[in-house]
């Protein structure tokens, strides 16, 4: 009696089981056809009540992993998929998934182990590569996107990030034709035209610099104060000093009173040969600093320009008793 006793509670238990399971296909079933229809919460649902009655159901545990994604919940979406890898799942999509989620949640280094699994598979260098960089690791990330760009030559983003890279090493002429090879694939991004801009500045190469200054420009790129000025002095190093000068007023007219500002364009103005110009710009910088030798060296300099040299030499001779430095520049200017 007591083996069939046994027996019968065995019978049930598997049957119970089978039910079980059963039950789970059906709800992973109806989450499939909630999925399809585009009524990600409903088959969100009907997931998690599959993975209650199975939760060694990998199927629906990955599937609750892609309804989350739909529904920007990325966070729980990733849970999902790590209990997936968790359970053996070899799925090569869950583990490219486990790597770009790391990646879009600033997870660098699960993003560079996910990545390494995922071998030589498409996006993996590049995941390296961005991770790497966020972590200045910039000889890391170099590498790799000189691998990822042998995968993906097309992507827009590896050379921009390797453009970051050589900046954030100094190395501007090799950021600036990767930033021309960034802005090839994407000539929209009139953000990476600037910063092509600042990195030629850098190199220097002013004409460069205005040039993409100019495009970034004519794509929408909003005239900030910044903006203006820095293509103001990079025509000013090209040699065009009017124009240099014409955009510095435009930034004196936002920030009166900026000495620096000031300052610069009273240079423009000198270097361009209108030394009365230059002259009043400086007398500006005077009156809100009258401890300012610099300016009023240079005041002296515009008057002898001027034809006034007696005036001119007692201004230069002034500024010096107030910065003896400023002699050596008055040696470089005669020599």
């Amino acid at each position: 009696m007591k083996n069939l006793t046994t027996i019968l509670i065995c019978t049930l238990l598997v049957s119970f089981a089978s039910a079980q399971t059963d039950s789970a296909a059906y709800y992973h079933q109806k989450g499939l056809d909630e999925k399809k229809a585009g009524r990600y919460r409903e088959a969100e649902k009907h997931f998690h009540k599959a993975i209650q009655l199975a939760p060694a159901k990998q199927e629906s545990l990955i599937e609750l992993g892609y309804v989350l994604i739909e529904q920007r919940r990325y966070r729980e979406a990733r849970e999902q998929f790590v209990k997936a890898e968790k359970q053996g799942s070899k799925d090569p999509a869950v583990i490219e998934q486990l790597a770009n989620l790391s990646l879009n949640m600033r997870m660098w280094q699960d993003a560079i182990a996910y990545a390494q699994k995922m071998g030589k598979a498409k996006g993996a260098h590049f995941i390296m590569a961005k991770s790497y960089y966020e972590m200045e690791n910039y000889g890391e990330a170099i590498k790799y996107c000189e691998l990822a760009f042998k995968d993906e030559p097309q992507r827009a983003e590896i050379p921009y990030i390797a453009a970051r890279a050589f900046v954030d090493m100094s190395n501007y002429k090799r950021a600036a034709g990767c930033f021309e090879q960034a802005i090839e694939r994407d000539s929209s991004n009139a953000t990476w035209m600037y910063e092509a801009g600042l990195t030629y500045y850098a190199v220097p190469d002013d004409k460069k610099a205005i040039y993409w200054f100019e495009r970034a420009a004519a794509k929408g790129y909003k005239r900030t104060n910044d903006f203006i000025e820095n293509l103001g002095n990079a025509y000013l190093n090209a040699g065009n000093f009017e124009k240099g000068a014409s955009l510095l007023q435009e930034v004196l007219q936002r920030k009166p009173g900026d000495q620096e500002l000031l300052y610069n364009i009273g240079d423009a103005y000198y270097r361009a040969g209108k030394y009365q110009e230059a002259i009043n710009h400086w007398d500006q910088v005077l009156a809100l600093d009258k401890q300012n030798a610099s300016a009023l060296y240079m005041i002296g300099m515009a008057y002898q320009k001027k034809g006034e040299k007696e005036k001119g030499q007692q201004l230069c001779d002034r500024a010096i008793q107030m910065d003896p430095s400023l002699k050596n520049l008055k040696q470089e200017r005669k020599m």
